[in-house]
């Protein structure tokens, strides 16, 4: 079983990831595409800050 250090790194990776996905679907007019992936957004933003995780620096899209 991960650790909380593996669990929160790999989280922030995700977040990340689907954060940079949701600016190119916002860039392209992905209206489904961006709705999508905001469900995992809000998923792994609501994990990470359940862990104690600020989001300041990393959270691009603040919603």
């Amino acid at each position: 079983m991960p650790d909380n250090g593996a669990i929160i790194r790999d989280a922030i990776n995700d977040f990340q990831k689907v954060q940079r996905h949701m600016l190119l679907a916002k860039e392209e007019n992905a209206v489904k595409t961006y709705e999508d992936l905001k469900e995992d957004y809000i998923s792994l933003k609501a994990l990470l800050t359940s862990m104690g995780v600020n989001l300041t620096e990393l959270d691009k899209i603040k919603e």
